[in-house]
């Protein structure tokens, strides 16, 4: 596909765009957890039922970001961000970014259906929905609290891992769900805080743009410190561990060091040193939610030797 972009010169879409297209930043995250929700359900998965059920999975979460990139166009355009990806940048054009979404859409779920079982498929098929469309179409134009409740989006992937090995949801895979839900909001606000002016030139009601940095910098703080006892509590359900446990700890200690920080900071001091403590807040976060599910995963592995769980 050829298309034009703004400079007026023609630029040949290649397999890399329509990689960038399936935002694989996120699908490596989806694929991590669901993987880890996934291997330490109770039951015996055969492998090539789990390569199955993940590369479905992984494939429901690229069509996602192709439905999000294809309806964002024109916010993606306007922020620094974003301006680059392949709809807003000329190279994909929106109505092929709208038609891949829904075609990898359904070859996700039907698929994933016939290769596990319907739970999982519906599963999925819901969190594309609700990606797609109740937080892309609605939330994330309308609401400052579009992180908060947008964030179930990416906390179902460990849930449908999970319920393609049983079949169904437990305490376990809601835990999993509720770590990352609540992650969600204290890194993307810490994010935003260093965005600048990119959410208010395209609009979009994001809590620094409606409520002001400072409200913003405690709420970071004020989910930080409903997080990290959810976090630690995780190690006294059936996939923590001692291990889980010191790595919760560890964890969580530093996120609310950070957190405090970044909630004393004002404009100015922020400023001054080009938001260092909130960029590296944002950086610690992708860390935070990779080793605790790496700690889980540990847990799991370590249990056939005696030596993971309690």
């Amino acid at each position: 596909m050829t298309d034009i972009r703004i400079t007026g010169i023609p630029k040949e879409a290649g397999f890399g765009d329509y990689v960038a297209l399936l935002k694989p930043r996120v699908m490596s995250l989806v694929v991590f957890t669901a993987l880890v929700g996934l291997l330490v359900a109770p039951v015996t998965v055969h492998p090539m039922i789990a390569l199955t059920g993940i590369l479905f999975i992984a494939l429901g979460a690229g069509a996602s970001g192709a439905l999000n990139m294809w309806w964002d166009e024109d916010i993606d355009r306007v922020m620094k961000r974003t301006r680059n990806r392949p709809v807003p940048s000329g190279t994909v054009a929106p109505g092929e970014a709208l038609g891949i979404g829904l075609a990898l859409s359904g070859i996700a779920v039907v698929m994933l259906g016939l290769a596990t079982n319907l739970f999982a498929a519906g599963l999925l098929a819901f969190t594309i929905f609700f990606y797609a469309v109740v937080y892309s179409m609605w939330l994330k134009r309308t609401t400052p609290q579009n992180i908060v409740i947008g964030g179930a989006a990416g906390a179902f992937p460990p849930m449908i891992g999970w319920a393609v090995a049983t079949g169904g949801v437990s305490v376990e895979s809601l835990f999993m769900f509720a770590l990352i839900f609540m992650w969600t909001p204290p890194h993307f606000w810490s994010l935003a805080l260093f965005m600048k002016s990119d959410y208010s030139d395209a609009g979009v009601p994001m809590l620094t743009v409606t409520h002001g940095r400072g409200v913003t910098r405690t709420h970071v703080l004020a989910y930080s410190l409903l997080l990290a006892p959810l976090a630690v509590a995780g190690a006294f359900t059936g996939i923590g561990g001692p291990l889980y446990l010191a790595t919760a700890l560890a964890l969580n200690g530093w996120l609310l060091v950070g957190a405090v920080r970044i909630w004393r900071r004002d404009e100015a001091e922020a400023e001054a040193d080009r938001y260092r403590v909130e960029k590296g807040f944002f950086r610690f976060s992708l860390y935070y939610l990779f080793l605790h599910f790496g700690a889980i995963l540990a847990e799991a592995a370590l249990k056939p030797y005696g030596l993971g769980g309690w």
